[in-house]
Protein backbone atom coordinates (compact mmCIF):
# COMPACT_ATOMS: atom_id res chain seq x y z
CA UNK A 1 0.00 0.00 0.00
CA UNK A 2 0.99 3.45 -1.02
CA UNK A 3 0.32 5.90 2.09
CA UNK A 4 0.67 9.66 1.17
CA UNK A 5 0.68 11.90 4.96
CA UNK A 6 0.20 15.32 5.05
CA UNK A 7 0.73 17.72 7.76
CA UNK A 8 -1.28 20.44 7.12
CA UNK A 9 -0.49 24.10 7.25
CA UNK A 10 -0.76 27.28 5.22
CA UNK A 11 3.47 28.56 5.72
CA UNK A 12 4.64 25.15 5.57
CA UNK A 13 2.79 21.53 4.55
CA UNK A 14 4.52 18.75 5.17
CA UNK A 15 4.16 15.75 2.80
CA UNK A 16 5.69 12.13 2.70
CA UNK A 17 5.13 9.19 0.61
CA UNK A 18 5.49 5.47 2.70
CA UNK A 19 5.31 1.87 1.04
CA UNK A 20 4.02 -0.59 3.43
CA UNK A 21 4.59 -3.97 2.48
CA UNK A 22 3.19 -6.41 4.91
CA UNK A 23 4.66 -4.76 8.51
CA UNK A 24 7.34 -2.91 7.07
CA UNK A 25 7.76 0.82 5.88
CA UNK A 26 9.70 2.06 3.38
CA UNK A 27 10.44 5.96 2.56
CA UNK A 28 9.86 6.81 -1.06
CA UNK A 29 9.93 10.52 -0.67
CA UNK A 30 9.15 13.07 1.78
CA UNK A 31 9.25 17.15 2.22
CA UNK A 32 7.46 20.44 2.48
CA UNK A 33 5.44 22.50 0.23
CA UNK A 34 6.34 26.32 1.37
CA UNK A 35 4.41 29.40 1.01
CA UNK A 36 5.97 32.88 1.85
CA UNK A 37 3.76 35.48 4.39
CA UNK A 38 3.57 38.41 1.75
CA UNK A 39 1.78 36.52 -0.38
CA UNK A 40 -2.01 36.56 -0.25
CA UNK A 41 -3.69 33.70 1.22
CA UNK A 42 -5.90 32.45 -1.94
CA UNK A 43 -2.63 32.87 -3.78
CA UNK A 44 -0.60 30.84 -0.78
CA UNK A 45 -3.83 28.15 -1.32
CA UNK A 46 -3.48 27.58 -5.00
CA UNK A 47 0.12 27.14 -4.80
CA UNK A 48 -0.13 24.82 -1.60
CA UNK A 49 -3.48 22.90 -3.87
CA UNK A 50 -1.26 22.49 -7.25
CA UNK A 51 2.20 21.42 -5.24
CA UNK A 52 0.29 18.43 -3.68
CA UNK A 53 -2.22 17.68 -6.93
CA UNK A 54 1.31 17.15 -8.32
CA UNK A 55 2.90 15.13 -5.62
CA UNK A 56 -0.21 12.86 -5.95
CA UNK A 57 0.23 12.81 -9.71
CA UNK A 58 4.06 11.26 -9.16
CA UNK A 59 3.68 9.35 -6.70
CA UNK A 60 0.19 7.71 -7.20
CA UNK A 61 -0.83 7.25 -3.40
CA UNK A 62 -3.53 4.69 -2.82
CA UNK A 63 -4.07 6.02 0.40
CA UNK A 64 -3.88 9.73 2.15
CA UNK A 65 -3.25 10.48 6.18
CA UNK A 66 -3.74 13.86 7.04
CA UNK A 67 -3.48 15.40 10.80
CA UNK A 68 -6.17 17.02 11.76
CA UNK A 69 -6.49 20.53 13.46
CA UNK A 70 -5.32 20.85 17.46
CA UNK A 71 -6.64 24.03 19.53
CA UNK A 72 -4.54 26.85 19.07
CA UNK A 73 -5.33 30.15 20.93
CA UNK A 74 -4.92 32.41 17.66
CA UNK A 75 -8.40 32.20 15.96
CA UNK A 76 -6.46 33.66 12.99
CA UNK A 77 -4.14 30.57 12.65
CA UNK A 78 -6.49 28.09 13.27
CA UNK A 79 -8.92 29.71 10.35
CA UNK A 80 -5.77 29.64 8.00
CA UNK A 81 -4.38 26.48 9.20
CA UNK A 82 -8.04 25.38 8.22
CA UNK A 83 -7.82 26.59 4.96
CA UNK A 84 -5.09 24.42 4.07
CA UNK A 85 -6.30 21.62 5.92
CA UNK A 86 -9.19 21.83 3.31
CA UNK A 87 -6.77 22.31 0.28
CA UNK A 88 -5.50 18.85 1.52
CA UNK A 89 -8.24 17.39 1.83
CA UNK A 90 -9.62 18.36 -1.59
CA UNK A 91 -6.37 17.61 -3.57
CA UNK A 92 -6.62 13.88 -2.35
CA UNK A 93 -10.54 13.18 -2.83
CA UNK A 94 -9.65 14.87 -6.20
CA UNK A 95 -6.87 11.92 -6.75
CA UNK A 96 -9.57 9.30 -5.47
CA UNK A 97 -7.42 8.54 -2.63
CA UNK A 98 -9.01 7.01 0.65
CA UNK A 99 -8.52 9.78 3.19
CA UNK A 100 -8.19 9.07 6.81
CA UNK A 101 -7.41 11.72 9.41
CA UNK A 102 -5.69 11.12 13.19
CA UNK A 103 -5.52 13.82 16.21
CA UNK A 104 -1.86 14.28 17.24
CA UNK A 105 -2.71 12.19 20.35
CA UNK A 106 -2.92 9.11 17.67
CA UNK A 107 -0.19 9.34 15.65
CA UNK A 108 1.87 10.01 19.10
CA UNK A 109 -0.04 6.55 20.72
CA UNK A 110 0.64 4.69 17.02
CA UNK A 111 4.51 6.17 17.18
CA UNK A 112 5.24 5.58 20.53
CA UNK A 113 2.64 3.87 22.68
CA UNK A 114 1.80 6.97 24.79
CA UNK A 115 -0.42 9.58 23.77
CA UNK A 116 1.30 12.57 25.28
CA UNK A 117 5.05 11.71 24.10
CA UNK A 118 6.95 14.80 23.13
CA UNK A 119 7.89 15.69 19.06
CA UNK A 120 11.45 14.37 19.96
CA UNK A 121 10.37 10.80 20.96
CA UNK A 122 8.13 10.86 18.16
CA UNK A 123 11.08 12.15 15.38
CA UNK A 124 13.06 9.16 17.03
CA UNK A 125 10.77 6.72 16.25
CA UNK A 126 10.48 8.08 12.51
CA UNK A 127 13.81 7.51 11.94
CA UNK A 128 14.14 4.55 13.59
CA UNK A 129 11.06 2.79 11.75
CA UNK A 130 12.26 3.97 8.20
CA UNK A 131 16.22 3.73 9.36
CA UNK A 132 16.75 6.86 8.34
CA UNK A 133 20.43 8.66 9.02
CA UNK A 134 18.64 11.69 10.52
CA UNK A 135 14.84 13.11 11.13
CA UNK A 136 13.02 14.12 8.41
CA UNK A 137 13.15 18.16 8.26
CA UNK A 138 11.71 20.67 8.84
CA UNK A 139 9.25 19.60 11.67
CA UNK A 140 5.95 19.43 9.56
CA UNK A 141 7.86 16.75 7.19
CA UNK A 142 8.94 14.51 10.48
CA UNK A 143 4.75 14.94 11.34
CA UNK A 144 3.44 14.13 7.96
CA UNK A 145 5.83 10.99 8.00
CA UNK A 146 4.63 10.46 11.29
CA UNK A 147 0.36 10.79 10.48
CA UNK A 148 1.43 8.29 7.33
CA UNK A 149 2.94 5.64 9.78
CA UNK A 150 0.44 5.82 12.13
CA UNK A 151 -2.06 5.12 8.81
CA UNK A 152 -0.14 2.02 8.25
CA UNK A 153 -0.84 0.63 11.43
CA UNK A 154 -4.38 1.59 11.55
CA UNK A 155 -4.65 -0.07 8.26
CA UNK A 156 -2.79 -3.31 8.86
CA UNK A 157 -5.41 -3.78 12.11
CA UNK A 158 -7.89 -3.36 9.93
CA UNK A 159 -7.15 -5.78 7.47
CA UNK A 160 -6.46 -8.83 9.67
CA UNK A 161 -10.01 -7.17 11.53
CA UNK A 162 -11.61 -8.01 8.35
CA UNK A 163 -10.02 -11.14 7.28
CA UNK A 164 -10.63 -12.71 10.95
CA UNK A 165 -14.15 -11.92 10.41
CA UNK A 166 -14.28 -9.52 13.38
Amino acid sequence: MRILGIDPGYAIMGWSILDMKGNRFEAVDYGSITTDAGVPMPLRLQHLYSELCAIIEKYRPEEAAIEELFFNNNAKTVIHVGEARGIAVLACANGGLAISEYTPLQIKQALVGYGRADKKQVQNMVKTILHLDAVPKPDDTADAVAAAICHGHSAGRRQRTIRSGI
